[in-house]
């Protein structure tokens, strides 16, 4: 099968020196392209800015920002069969970018926001994308609720749920615990390794498809 997964974060530029980013290090979706790797499928791997090597046998695609990434999605989807949208896109983006270095001057400094494109949310409406959907949801609170919701809205067949309040999993650590929210079912991976979680994900999004 043909895999396309997105990883790491993604920075939305103030000014030559600045950007709006977050703390994922990009382990669980590079985890996941070895994963599938591995197993044999043919994967391509967009991803923001991280420290990691790339798996072996993995396309590359680096960006920087969420719309470098929703248009790497969108021009590449298509040939997947199996789409995993793990990076931690930001939600959003200055709405003005400054060419020169902003200087501290004012004690206060306001920064006007817009929301980045939903790539998760474009999969099916937008891209066409007729294959297995598989999202990530990382909460802080009312998981499965929020997991189930972003399931149906974004029309997924499986969302990959993760407790990102905690300090001993989820984002800049190399283990991870996870719950799987499927249509009709839940189930839960129990904490271990970023490589052995991604391998579990990779056979179930394998089993989803037609």
């Amino acid at each position: 099968m043909k895999f396309l997964i997105t990883a790491g974060p993604t920075r939305e530029a103030l000014d030559p020196a600045r950007y709006i980013s977050n703390r994922s290090s990009g382990r669980m979706g590079y985890a996941l392209a070895g994963a599938a790797r591995h197993e044999g499928h043919d994967v391509v791997l967009i991803s923001g800015p991280t420290a990691l090597d790339v798996p072996a046998g993995v396309d590359f695609v680096h960006v920087e920002s969420a719309q470098q990434m929703y248009d790497a999605v969108r021009d590449l989807c298509k040939d997947a069969d199996v789409a995993i949208l793990c990076a931690a896109v930001a939600d959003y983006r200055p709405v003005a970018y400054s060419g020169q270095k902003i200087k501290k001057t004012a004690d206060r400094l306001i920064i006007e926001l817009e929301k980045t494109p939903d790539i998760l949310g474009s999969m099916r409406s937008t891209f066409g994308f007729g294959g297995v959907l598989v999202g990530f949801a990382a909460e802080t609170s009312n998981l499965l609720e929020y997991g189930r919701d972003k399931l149906r809205r974004k029309q997924c067949n499986l969302i990959v749920a993760n407790d990102v309040s905690r300090p001993d999993i989820g984002f800049d650590t190399r283990e991870n615990e996870v719950t799987l929210i499927f249509p009709d079912r839940e189930e839960v991976l129990e904490k271990d390794t970023k490589e052995h979680i991604a391998l579990h994900i990779i056979e179930h999004a394998a089993a989803l498809r037609p």
